[in-house]
């Protein structure tokens, strides 16, 4: 019952991504994603009450299935970290494993239903190479696709922190999550039976009920950044005086690539710094980079680059640093004694707790509590 339990939640979720309204490209992978699970899985329970032995010609159906479900996780992380597979011949060669161990199978598939049969309650005589291609080809793809896709994701984590001052529902915790339970289920495979096998992917699917159906919209910095009007960035409104110290400049060479010139990433960070203590704008939760550098009318590429160079931080970590330092101003008045440290954290920029935690801890080296005790 509970393998049944889980067929019919991973066909529910599936259905439900399918038949929404004005859904993304995302929604249409994870809901086949979560199909070809449960399509997987009912030849699973079939198999396992050898209920399939009565339909014979269906056996060896599910040969390649994993591979391509692991392969679509793939795709499904690539979509929604804004790296989209489009190319057609780069989908076939992802494909191209699953095909050959269906092209391999050819020899079972014309055998008498009763010679299947046989082969499938004698652990596959006659096919033992078939059996150790097929389960080396599971087993390595299953978990390059797993590693694949927490390695996409750590580079979304980190690239979004170039672009956000806020990144805490962007993060794609939920997905980490889900990619960590799909190398388990390998790992599983390769040690424990069937039935242990069948119960994890039971509560994999459970696992995406509560965290897939929740998923937010996910805000891709290149797709942000791509909005922004390509034009030479404005340094400031003597910028013709600016260009003219320019020509007495060598550029130094960090700059070179970008265009950014010595003197202008100076003036970026001069103002920069002023907008910061005019306008305290860090205080704004969802401040993007993309904003700020229109606050100071440069390209979001420069005042990114002058961030990371000229303050050394992420546009990220130099925010919430800000922010830091901003409440532990206020934090240390006597008239915000009576506000607790969070709500003071709150008024600072920060949306949540573990953030503002995380972040004081990192620049003090110790916890608010910590650090006012002292």
């Amino acid at each position: 019952m509970f393998f049944i339990i889980g067929i019919f939640i991973a066909i529910f979720l599936s259905l439900l991504l399918l038949i929404k309204k004005k859904k993304s490209r995302a929604d249409k992978i994870l809901g086949l994603w979560l199909l070809l699970i449960s399509i997987s899985q009912i030849f699973n329970y079939l198999q396992f009450t050898d209920i399939i032995y009565e339909y014979p010609n269906y056996l060896g159906f599910d040969f390649g299935m994993p591979i391509v479900i692991g392969l679509f996780l793939y795709f499904y992380v690539r979509e929604v970290t804004g790296d989209p597979l489009n190319n057609i011949s780069k989908i076939l060669l992802h494909l191209s494993p699953s095909i050959l161990v269906y092209l391999l199978a050819i020899p079972f598939y014309i055998l008498p239903g009763v010679e299947k049969i046989y082969v499938f309650e004698n652990d596959g005589i006659g096919f033992g190479w078939y059996v150790i291609i097929n389960s080396i080809a599971v087993a390595v793809s299953g978990l390059s696709y797993s590693i694949w896709s927490l390695i996409l994701i750590k580079r979304h984590r980190l690239k979004i922190q170039n672009t956000f001052s806020n990144t805490d529902k962007k993060e794609l915790n939920w997905l980490r999550i889900l990619t960590i339970g799909f190398g388990i289920i390998w790992l599983t495979s390769v040690f424990f039976d069937n039935t242990i096998i069948y119960t994890v992917v039971v509560i994999f699917v459970l696992i995406i009920a509560v965290f897939g159906i929740n998923q937010l919209t996910v805000f891709n910095s290149t797709i942000v950044l791509e909005k922004v009007i390509e034009q030479e960035p404005e340094v400031s409104s003597n910028k013709q005086k600016v260009r003219e110290v320019l020509k007495s400049k060598t550029p130094s060479e960090k700059y070179e690539k970008s265009g950014l010139n010595e003197a202008m990433a100076s003036q970026i960070h001069t103002n920069l710094n002023t907008l910061v203590k005019e306008t305290s704008i860090y205080k704004n939760e969802e401040l993007t980079l993309l904003e700020l550098a229109k606050q100071l009318k440069v390209h979001p590429n420069h005042l990114s680059q002058v961030i990371n160079e000229m303050e050394g931080k992420n546009f990220y970590n130099y925010i919430n640093a800000l922010r830091i330092k901003e409440f532990i101003k206020i934090a240390a008045l006597p008239e915000n004694k009576k506000y607790t440290m969070i709500s003071l954290a709150y008024d600072c920029g920060f949306s949540t707790k573990s953030t503002f935690n995380r972040h004081f801890k990192l620049q003090t080296g110790k916890t608010p509590t910590e650090f006012f005790n002292i």
